[in-house]
């Protein structure tokens, strides 16, 4: 815009009369040229305001501009927030997919855990252990005195078991030596199934011990129990199925596998305990077969009882009744089981 106004001869028109500074020739201030000059000047001025407002306001929806502090550029703050204390700490942006560094890898998720027994030199293996009688069949005498059939023969439904002049039962010792089993072979892992954790009142009868391991197809199983002899009779022994075909009993296609695992229970299960073969029963092998437990006639899984010790005799039974001796019971069992399954 072009300034109109006074001439710069004319600049004495805007002091008084009486000012020194007025020029010589005395003239007075030209009152007139000079407001019609600044009435020429106002609504250019107005519509210059009115442009700028135009084109600098903020538009529909933008956050209202704001001026920066004295002394700071308007480029050093924003209208994110971005603190303009110089002490204070912007915070860091969140990195976006394009600035990412194509080195970055995803974090991976931690694998699922193996179903079944884990992994270990037993992966895929089922044993089923089958702790001998329960706590409770002493309470349950009707329902554990029926009869059952065997296949070759009828019998009780299942037994009270025996105890160590103490007391101490022998439920109470083959589910707690059962309980130890199950923990070392799922450490090597196995999948492992109690046919009774104490979580029945009584039983299964020995029918239904036998159909839980053939059930769960069982790569090996075994029934835990504790004899009860005369005084003197002392050591283990590994009861192994004979050869029965009557009724619904037929243990001819586990006789040979059966052995196999009786064999090596038996020697792993004299190296770990110290516990001497029966002197009572077997001939000094720590071997028994017998044609009339139902757990065994029944099964058609590779199956053996072990009897591990004599609850009457003094000897075996400072051995029964101890949880350190109770836990080697149960690494020789385990031993013998895992050579077994590997072969």
């Amino acid at each position: 815009m072009s300034y109109v106004g006074p001439e710069p001869d004319d600049f004495d028109d805007f002091y008084r009369d009486d000012d020194p500074r007025r020029g010589s020739g005395g003239r007075r201030f030209r009152g007139r040229p000079v407001l019609v000059t600044f009435a020429a000047l106002v609504p250019t001025a107005l519509a210059a305001w009115l442009l700028w407002s135009v084109v600098n306001s903020p538009g529909e929806g933008e956050p209202p501009k704001t001026l920066p502090a004295p002394g700071q550029s308007q480029s050093s703050g924003s209208a994110a927030g971005t603190p303009t204390d110089p002490d204070a700490k912007a915070p860091s942006p969140s990195p976006s997919k394009s600035s990412a560094s194509p080195s970055a890898k995803p974090t991976s998720k931690a694998p699922s855990k193996p179903a079944g027994g884990g992994t270990g030199p037993l992966a895929g293996k089922v044993v089923v252990i089958d702790p001998g009688h329960n706590p409770g069949n002493f309470r349950h005498t009707a329902d554990i005195n029926r009869t059952v059939n065997v296949g070759n023969a009828s019998k009780e439904c299942d037994t009270t078991g025996t105890s160590t002049n103490a007391g101490y039962t022998e439920a109470q010792f083959t589910l707690d030596v059962s309980r130890r089993l199950r923990t070392l072979l799922q450490q090597q892992g196995a999948t492992v199934k109690l046919t009774q954790n104490g979580d029945r009142a009584w039983g299964p009868c020995v029918t239904e011990r036998a159909a839980i391991g053939n059930q769960a197809k069982a790569d090996a199983a075994i029934s835990v129990h504790a004899d009860g002899s005369a005084v003197g009779n002392r050591g283990f022994h590994v009861i192994l199925p004979a050869s029965v075909h009557a009724g619904g009993a037929d243990t001819r296609p586990i006789v040979s596998s059966s052995r196999d695992l009786g064999e090596r229970i038996a020697g792993k299960f004299l190296q770990a305990t110290g516990e001497p073969p029966s002197n009572y029963i077997g001939g000094g092998t720590g071997l028994d077969t017998r044609s009339d437990l139902g757990g065994l006639n029944l099964s058609t899984v590779p199956k053996v009882f072990i009897e591990c010790g004599n609850m009457r005799d003094s000897q075996d039974m400072a051995r029964l009744t101890s949880g350190a001796w109770r836990q080697k019971a149960a690494q020789g069992l385990s031993e013998g089981i895992v050579s077994f399954l590997r072969g």
